[in-house]
């Protein structure tokens, strides 16, 4: 058996927070933690934000991993809703810095390219590649927040190191 690699990908947001772990041993990639941390679209934001921090600390408690791939910051549609990611971001980074874990940050075009072949790819298109290859299957659920913190992690064990955020 070879090094068992393990890297929690996170796609951060002040609403919702998409968390996956991904094993990597050779060639194979295999999916041991997909969630949402709902932190809401009502309440203070300091809630809303201890709400991400807890859940990115309670997966890396979880899976143990020891690199983090965080999706790089992708600007919507207004200033407010770029400081709030920021802020979802920080916190992230944050819980990942406290558990002693490696940092990397990668742009959302990289990531798409990584699992799709193009980084222009729809959502849709990021959710099939990612089921393909963790070889998850077609009637599990997968949320889109999940599918694109999957995607994250997939692509750091695929890149390599993409930087550090």
């Amino acid at each position: 058996m070879g090094v068992v690699r393990v890297v929690l990908g996170i796609d951060p947001g002040s609403i919702r927070t998409g968390l996956g772990v991904v094993e990597a041993e050779g060639n194979r990639l295999r999916c041991t933690l997909m969630q949402v941390v709902e932190a809401g679209e009502r309440g203070p934001l300091a809630e809303r934000l201890a709400r991400v921090h807890e859940g990115v600390a309670a997966a890396l408690r979880a899976s143990g991993a020891r690199a983090v791939a965080v999706e790089g910051v992708f600007v919507k549609a207004s200033v407010r809703a770029a400081l709030q990611l920021g802020h979802a971001r920080g916190v992230a980074l944050l819980a990942a810095a406290q558990a002693g874990a490696a940092v990397f940050e990668y742009p959302p075009a990289l990531v798409k390219r990584a699992v799709t072949g193009k980084g222009s790819a729809e959502k849709t298109q990021v959710q099939f590649m990612v089921r393909a290859l963790l070889h998850l299957s077609p009637s599990a659920p997968l949320l889109p927040d999940a599918a694109d913190a999957l995607a994250v992690a997939i692509c750091h064990l695929l890149k390599g190191e993409g930087g550090r955020a």
